[in-house]
């Protein structure tokens, strides 16, 4: 299945964090749309790599995207390397994605700005002709770079290139992200506290979208940096 746009990131969680609105915004376009998960964050304080799989495929379901998969690097070892480049490429050349959107390049959680590079790079390797790879049924595949990447805004505070208005889709966004129940606040949980696990966190996220959007003139956003210039037809094309 060929996909307009791919969501790839180190952990279940971040794509719905991140740019679930955006990726809403675009379905309700028509646009296909893809998330692939990195690790099963298996590190995490909270949760099981089972648990948190099922939370994946369950918010998968809430946003309605086409594909959810995950390719099961170690969580917190991964590394920007030509063995995990090698594992990530064949799913972007399988989806063949027009645009990419990956971690923060720089935030709280370290595997966040080390995913972003390692995504970055493998979305550039997976243009180039001399590096081979197989499908899922072992064929060659063909080379494949997306058009753009850009990167979301997590926990840190980047100062955003751009922000998509997700007011819209705000409630099935945080829908979304309540579907990891193992994560996020839960007053009968037995398990231990963390740092997303406190009601502040989710009203942290609410705040940032709030954020987000009230720089645009909307209520709810999110932002994105790029690492290249946007170009536009006309000026009365932004918003």
């Amino acid at each position: 299945m060929k996909l307009d746009i791919l969501a790839i990131a180190a952990h279940p969680d971040d794509v719905e964090l991140g740019c679930a609105g955006t990726l809403l915004v675009h379905l309700t376009k028509g646009d296909k749309v893809g998330i692939l998960d990195l690790t099963q964050g298996e590190l995490g304080t909270r949760g099981t790599p089972e648990i948190r799989l099922a939370e994946a495929q369950e918010a998968a379901h809430t946003l309605g995207v086409h594909v959810r998969q995950n390719v099961r690097l170690p969580d917190g070892f991964f590394q920007n390397s030509k063995p995990h480049q090698l594992e990530v490429i064949p799913y972007i050349r399988a989806y063949r994605p027009e645009i990419v959107l990956i971690n923060a390049t720089e935030d709280r959680h370290p595997d966040h700005g080390r995913a972003a590079a390692l995504i970055n790079d493998a979305c550039f390797l997976s243009g180039l002709r001399q590096i081979k790879t197989v499908d899922s049924q072992k064929q060659p595949q063909e080379p494949w770079r997306p058009k753009f990447v850009y990167h979301f805004i997590q926990d840190r505070y980047l100062k955003p290139d751009f922000i998509v208005d997700i007011t819209p889709h705000w409630h099935q966004k945080e829908q979304a992200i309540r579907a990891f129940r193992s994560q996020f606040f839960d007053p009968t949980s037995q398990e231990p506290n963390s740092y997303i696990s406190s009601p502040d966190f989710l009203e942290f996220v609410r705040a940032r979208a709030q954020e987000m959007g009230h720089a645009i003139g909307v209520r709810y956003g999110e932002g994105f940096t790029t690492k290249r210039a946007i170009g536009i037809s006309s000026l009365w094309n932004i918003n």
